[in-house]
């Protein structure tokens, strides 16, 4: 076929094309609104984990005021320093002491800003609120408090911030960003492999070269996302020889997976890059939170490599006390059967004749005939 059978030769067949062009924008342009906005236009928190430290005899009513609408999911904790190790480890976003005088809350902000917000707005709300029943009460009786009351009714009730951010990311906007890079990365890389290794005949020196190639695209990936990240001060105080190794393994998980559907389906396979990037980001937990999630993107977002990703990195850089084997066991997976579905198809038999190149090879050694040179990138 000609460059000129390529061609549009008549105006109703340009038109015909154009309305098709057209009507395929709006239709990704719709489902991708539909879905942004359902994922994130009234994020709504729900069962977000949260600790209590409380005597026997306040327990019930507590859990029952924490409870009663979904929003938080509450543990009983023996004491605040119990409480502050699950806030290390990511086993809760905070709770709230309330065997002294006053109510302390007890947050973490590395968390994410979201559920450090709600924790504060509940727990302000529901002081002032008992501070205001208390007063009532007093001016029905017309009993008068001293000024030192007065001034701990007023007081701000105190917050201890267990985990904060780090001064150079105030609004943990960080993670975010952090993960469209490697996703967008990724999928460039992704349809650029996409396009030049079907130019190349199947053969085991060509799913070697493919493999090479995606192993030094994650190496170089991971340290241009390091390096642009000293630039900022972000991540100044993490170990950067374990964010070096998560940042690989997350870019090997997205051009890994994305390359071994390239190699079942052919270049369309590329598009999976595209889902983690349209798809995956929006849903990774970096600017909205698993629990003001949906249930279909929480659970998704989480086994996604973007998600996986965003939780990696975050673990290692503000909770190094989490268990971060969960997120890692998701990137491996991906990166792992991705990077094995490259290996395999180049030792199946080619489309034309039916025989692999590492076939073709062994049978020529056998028969003594002069090896063919498969041609293989690398």
């Amino acid at each position: 076929m000609t460059d000129d059978d390529n061609q549009i030769k008549s105006v109703r067949q340009f038109r015909r094309f154009a309305v098709v062009v057209c009507l395929a924008g709006a239709l990704v342009q719709l489902a991708l609104t539909a879905y942004y906005l359902g994922m994130g236009h009234r994020a709504m928190p729900h069962d977000v984990p949260v600790g209590l430290v409380s005597p026997a005899s306040k327990q019930a009513a507590i859990l029952d005021l924490l409870e009663r609408d979904g929003v938080f999911e509450a543990t009983i904790y023996g004491s605040v320093a119990e409480l502050e190790t699950a806030i290390q480890e990511r086993a809760v976003y905070g709770g709230v002491d309330v065997t002294a005088d006053r109510p302390h809350l007890y947050i973490a902000s590395a968390a994410g800003t979201a559920a450090a917000s709600l924790l504060r707005t509940t727990y302000t709300s529901v002081i002032a609120q008992q501070n205001g029943a208390h007063l009532s009460e007093l001016a029905k009786r017309g009993n008068a408090i001293s000024v030192a009351e007065a001034s701990s009714l007023a007081a701000p009730p105190p917050i201890t911030d267990v985990v904060p951010l780090p001064a150079d990311d105030v609004n943990g906007a960080s993670l975010g960003f952090l993960t469209q890079a490697l996703a967008l990365g990724g999928t460039i890389a992704s349809v650029g492999l996409g396009r030049l290794i079907p130019r190349t005949r199947r053969s085991w020196a060509r799913g070697l070269g493919h493999l090479t190639t995606l192993i030094v695209y994650a190496v170089a990936s991971a340290a241009v996302v390091l390096w642009s990240m000293s630039w900022f001060g972000v991540g100044a105080d993490a170990d950067h020889v374990t964010m070096f190794g998560i940042f690989a393994l997350v870019s090997l998980a997205i051009t890994g997976s994305t390359a071994g559907a390239v190699a079942l389906v052919g270049p369309a396979g590329a598009l999976l890059g595209a889902v983690y990037f349209t798809i995956g980001t929006v849903i990774s937990g970096a600017s909205i939170l698993p629990e003001f999630l949906p249930d279909f993107g929480r659970i998704l977002g989480e086994n996604l490599p973007t998600g996986a990703g965003v939780q990696a990195v975050r673990y290692d850089l503000y909770f190094p006390d989490a268990s971060i084997g969960g997120p890692l066991l998701v990137l491996s997976l991906y990166a792992g059967i991705g990077c094995l579905l490259v290996l395999i198809t180049n030792l199946l038999p080619n489309r034309a004749d039916k025989t692999s190149e590492l076939d073709l090879e062994v049978k020529d050694r056998i028969e003594g005939n002069e090896v063919r040179q498969p041609v293989a990138i690398g």
